[in-house]
Parts: structure tokens; C-alpha cells; sequence
């Protein structure tokens, strides 16, 4: 990462913080809103990714509009970004159905026993809900478990075994989500199986939603491969195609900057930063990954390797080994890359520490810092 350059400079920034870079929240936009004019289809933010709602009027002008997992979410996107709303849930709970068809524009329900029970509201709205039903196509090629819905015993959506045609009456939209920062081969493949399985279903709807997991905006993406599977389906069925990207929205757009507070030796060089891995990236120990740092290296590609670790007690806090032109000293600033997505709506105040920072730039007014947090932030999520 050592020719990845940034078009601000973090030393005036407090740390820990994230910040996105507009410019390439836009670029990422302007090709997500080509593959959305060239197919028509529709193109949502998946919320659960990435909610920094003060990009939002930004994001409107492109996709749209916003998919939630919960009803705060989707009250998010209502309020926050012009478009429809979409909401998936594995399941509803009594007391927020109402606020929540209230709020929303489709509404896919995870079984037909959801549907059932949930039916009798829907049909007392005043204002028409598209409902849909979530189906489970029983193939994906996600390799690691945790991330793959189509898991045997997976909680997510209908198989075909147990798809309740008698029941499709109000039903007017399928979806399926089995991919996770993909390319478009495999959502070809993917859109075989649905059609064997389930085309006979798809005839009767009036649009289909493809989930999220697509990587539209990564370097080496085929996106003539999507604009054609998009297509297929489209013109066989003549239904309307959602997509609901999330990671895709804010990949490569976002940094977090964090300040070396120590430095010691036990066994190798190891820094401590005031930016954890357990609290501000949870994914680098979830997925896991090694997000990249501006300026360094492999262990042992520059001189100095340090492993780097965050300020909790949890022994695990680590971010990764990474080797540095120079030694690290406190007070020196690390800017790890593409920390927008799973970072800000993931992060926790675990062990009391502070929530980094909120900052974004543009070319035109530079670096804002949109949000800082403090001591209250912490406690009133207590009691």
C-alpha cells in the first residue's frame, strides 16, 4: 500500500477517526447508477453496511433509496434518504410490524408462517405494501460458514421443498441474498439454479430481489457479466430487479487513522494504538482479515515489523504484523485503508474506550468533522 495516496492530510484530525473521501464514495456511485441506467434496475443502499447517514443526500442522488434489517434502519432510511425503503428480516416482532409497514415500501418475510400471521396487517394499511417472500435457492459458494445463508440449517428464507404455493396470493416479490463480496460469474450461476428452482414462481411476481454480496465497484468486477444476468431475467419474467449492495456503496472510500501510544519488545516489536480491532474494526477479527496500512508493509517486506495491537484487555486485540520503512515512536499516525463499511455500524465502547471520531473530505471544503463522541456516549448505552 506504500503508492496509495490521500488527498488530505490526518495530523490536524483527532484520533482514532474515520474518515471518507466523497470523491471516491462518488466514483463508486456513478458506477453503480451506470449499471442501474444500462439494466433498469434498481439499486438500494444496504443499510448494514454502511449507515453513515450524513452521505445520505450524496448517496439519494444515485441508488434508489435504502434496505434495512431492522426497524431503526429502516426508519434511517426514511428519514434520511428520498427512495424507497426495503426491509428483510428473519423475523418480526408484534409490537414494531405496524411502524414498520408504515415505514417501508417492500417487506420480505423469511417463512410463510411470517407472511401468515403478519398478513391481516399488511391488508389494513392504507397505503400499499409490496410484499415478498425470501427464498433459499440451497446453493451458494461462499466458503466460510458464518457468512453463508445457504448453510444446511440456515435460518434464511424458503427452500423450494417447503415453498407454500397456496399462499403466494399477496405475494408479489421474491428475494434471495447467497453471496458475499463476489463477482458476477458466480451471480450468473447463482441465477441457473434460482431459475430451475423457482422460475415457475418469479413468473408470477412483479420483481425480484437479488440481496446483496455483489462487489460492483471492486477493480477487476465483470460488469458486463451483471448487466447480462440482470437482463435474463428481466426479459424472461418481466419483472422488475432490485439489487441491495452495501460493501460495494463505501468499498475503498474510507480510512481510519490511528496514533501509536507505546512502543515495546516481548519477543518481537509490538505498538499499541489508540484504535482497536475488537471495538472499531470488528471484522478484522470476525471475518478475519489484515486491512491494509498507507506506507507499510508484509511482516519483514521493510525493516521494522511491529505486530499492532489495540488498548482493551483483550488479549486477542490485534490488528495484524506489519513492517515499516522506520521504527514506530508514539504519537506517530497509522492511516489503515477501506474502513468505511462493517467499521461505523459495527463498533462497540467495550472496556470504555472512545468511538473514533466521524470525518469526511471533499475537494471543495476540505476535511469537516462531522461527529466526535464522548463519556455520555458510553453511558447511556449502560444503565
Amino acid at each position: 500500500m506504500i503508492g496509495v495516496k490521500m488527498n488530505f492530510d490526518v495530523k490536524s484530525l483527532p484520533t482514532p477517526a474515520y474518515i471518507v473521501d466523497e470523491s471516491l464514495l462518488k466514483k463508486n456511485l456513478e458506477i453503480l447508477k451506470q449499471v442501474s441506467v444500462q439494466t433498469g434496475c434498481k439499486i438500494l443502499l444496504a443499510q448494514k453496511a454502511f449507515s453513515m447517514f450524513s452521505e445520505y443526500p450524496l448517496i439519494g442522488n444515485y441508488l434508489q433509496g435504502t434496505t434495512a434489517s431492522s426497524l431503526y434502519e429502516a426508519r434511517l432510511g426514511r428519514e434520511e434518504m428520498k427512495g424507497e425503503v426495503h426491509i428483510f428480516s428473519p423475523a418480526y416482532r408484534e409490537d414494531e410490524i405496524e411502524e414498520i409497514l408504515s415505514l417501508c415500501d417492500h417487506i420480505v418475510f423469511n417463512s410463510f408462517a411470517q407472511w401468515k400471521r403478519f398478513k391481516p396487517a399488511v391488508k389494513a394499511l392504507k397505503k400499499e405494501a409490496g410484499c415478498g417472500i425470501r427464498i433459499n435457492p440451497e446453493y451458494s459458494e461462499i466458503e466460510t460458514d458464518i457468512y453463508n445463508p445457504c448453510i444446511p440449517g440456515s435460518r434464511f428464507g424458503v427452500t423450494l421443498s417447503r415453498f407454500e404455493t397456496e399462499e403466494l396470493e399477496g405475494i408479489d416479490g421474491l428475494h434471495f441474498h447467497t453471496m458475499c463480496e463476489q463477482n458476477s460469474d458466480v451471480l450468473k450461476r447463482t441465477i441457473k439454479v434460482v431459475d430451475e428452482k423457482f422460475g415457475k414462481f418469479i413468473a408470477k411476481m412483479k420483481w425480484i430481489n437479488f440481496g446483496g454480496g455483489h462487489h460492483i465497484t471492486r477493480p477487476d468486477y465483470d460488469i458486463e457479466t451483471l448487466v447480462h444476468t440482470i437482463l435474463f431475467i428481466k426479459e424472461k419474467y418481466g419483472v422488475d430487479v432490485y439489487l441491495e449492495p452495501g460493501e460495494a456503496v463505501a468499498l475503498n472510500t474510507g480510512y481510519l487513522a490511528a496514533k501509536v501510544l507505546d512502543t515495546f519488545v516481548n519477543g518481537m516489536d509490538i505498538a499499541i494504538l489508540d484504535t482497536s480491532a475488537a471495538c472499531h474494526m470488528p471484522d478484522v477479527l470476525e471475518m478475519p482479515y489484515r486491512p491494509e496500512i498507507i506506507g507499510a508493509g508484509r511482516p519483514g517486506e521493510y525493516p521494522f515489523t511491529y505486530r499492532l495491537g489495540g488498548p482493551t484487555c483483550l488479549a486477542g486485540d490485534i490488528i495484524g504484523d506489519y513492517s515499516f520503512k522506520k521504527p514506530l515512536a508514539a504519537g506517530d499516525i497509522l492511516v489503515f485503508c477501506d474502513m468505511a463499511h462493517y467499521t461505523m455500524v459495527k463498533n462497540t465502547t467495550f472496556n470504555g474506550i472512545g468511538l473514533p471520531a466521524i470525518a469526511a473530505w471533499n475537494p471543495e471544503e476540505g476535511i469537516k468533522i462531522i461527529r466526535r463522541f464522548g463519556y455520555e456516549d458510553f453511558k447511556n448505552r449502560l444503565s
